[in-house]
């Protein structure tokens, strides 16, 4: 196996303490966003052997098995990280697999650079995604019953709001969740940002359910899509318990440290909160116009104590194990690749010993055993 060297990077909504303290080392001042595992091109993980990226591309069948070589092509299929939020990240959404090649396709015939500033679709994958917390972690997943959006909405008292608060009662709830979405985005901007202005003022005054949105309106003091999440589930996670987050659902995380787990992509399109492009009519064909339940997931344990958190992709599959003083050692040989994490104790990874915030990548077939104390992160893929 390889110890990995990985790379943290320092996006402006990362929190300047959260990683430094899992990895006991001393905070710079500057924000730490997302530490990367894995062999993503932007960021791979460093080995003995080189970039984690080159390791395998030198022999794909090797490092990740025929099974995962023939399902997903030559390539690791996932990207893991530790991810800690600061302040609000960018309201987003993410394509489907046959909306990601379409979209990849159509900007690659245009012409458009692959690091242009509006460019949408920076490869052809999907990226669905879970993040799990290991602190208390706020965010935004998915609608919300649009009476209840249009009741918290109105609650504010902002006369320029009664206008969504009308169309949030109309029928069916998809057109009125699509027309609001459309109209807040499209709205001139000194308007909005007037509007965003009461609207926050409102919500510090109310506090409550209002509270985490006067947050919002803090780092984003003009932006449309400070009434956007209004619109969305707020959800608290407690350590343990996760996320998944599927094409077209809107979302975004708030604060808190957890360890995310996608499918190997960069596609991105944004709704708001952020001063990057949003593309709005490319976004409402991404975005799906239902009100859903977040469906807050917790592990369930397998016969032998790892913790499996169940979603409905094969890109990746993340679990958890959490040993004891005097456990046996725990068998993780599997026939896929695989990245382990530590997150708390001393464990070891057959003879490697990890701290939190250290990680190995496994090769496929390699016997493993995990021994020590400690919680380990493990994410391989379903073949």
């Amino acid at each position: 196996m390889d110890r990995l060297v990985n790379t943290v990077r320092p996006y402006a909504w990362g929190s300047t303490t959260a990683i430094p303290e899992l990895l006991g080392a001393t905070p710079t001042g500057e924000p730490q966003a997302e530490m990367w595992m894995g062999a993503h091109p932007g960021a791979p993980s460093r080995t003995g052997r080189g970039p984690l990226n080159e390791v395998i591309d030198t022999d794909p069948v090797r490092e990740l098995g025929a099974a995962a070589v023939e399902k997903f092509g030559p390539r690791l299929p996932f990207l893991l990280k530790l991810l800690a939020a600061g302040a609000p990240l960018s309201l987003q959404v993410h394509p489907d697999l046959a909306q990601a090649k379409a979209g990849f396709a159509a900007e690659e015939a245009a012409g458009v650079p692959i690091d242009a500033p509006h460019r949408n679709y920076k490869d052809a994958n999907h990226k669905p995604e879970l993040i799990c917390a290991l602190t208390p972690f706020k965010g935004l997943c998915g609608f919300r019953d649009p009476i209840e959006a249009a009741d918290a909405l109105s609650a504010l008292g902002v006369d320029s709001l009664k206008p969504y608060v009308d169309l949030l009662h109309a029928h069916p709830e998809e057109a009125a969740l699509r027309e609001v979405l459309t109209a807040l985005l499209t709205a001139d901007p000194a308007e909005m940002a007037h509007t965003v202005t009461e609207a926050a003022a409102a919500a510090e005054r109310l506090g409550g359910a209002q509270a985490p949105y006067a947050v919002i309106a803090h780092h984003y003091p003009s932006d449309p899509g400070v009434i956007a999440a209004m619109l969305l589930n707020f959800v608290q996670l407690q350590p343990g318990e996760a996320l998944y987050l599927g094409a077209g659902v809107p979302h975004a995380y708030l604060d808190g440290l957890g360890v995310e787990i996608m499918a190997n992509s960069d596609n991105v399109l944004r709704c708001g909160l952020t001063p990057k492009h949003v593309d709005v009519p490319e976004l409402l064909k991404i975005v799906r116009f239902e009100p859903t339940d977040p469906g807050v997931l917790r592990p369930e344990a397998s016969p032998s104590g790892e913790e499996v958190y169940d979603t409905p992709i094969d890109e990746f599959r993340l679990s958890r194990l959490v040993r004891a003083e005097g456990a046996a050692p725990t068998d993780v040989t599997a026939p896929t690749p695989q990245i382990l994490l530590a997150v708390a104790g001393r464990p070891r990874a057959g003879e490697v010993p990890l701290a939190p915030g250290e990680s190995v990548f496994v090769p496929a077939g390699e016997t493993t055993e995990l021994s020590g104390t400690g919680t380990v992160f493990r994410a391989t893929v379903v073949a």
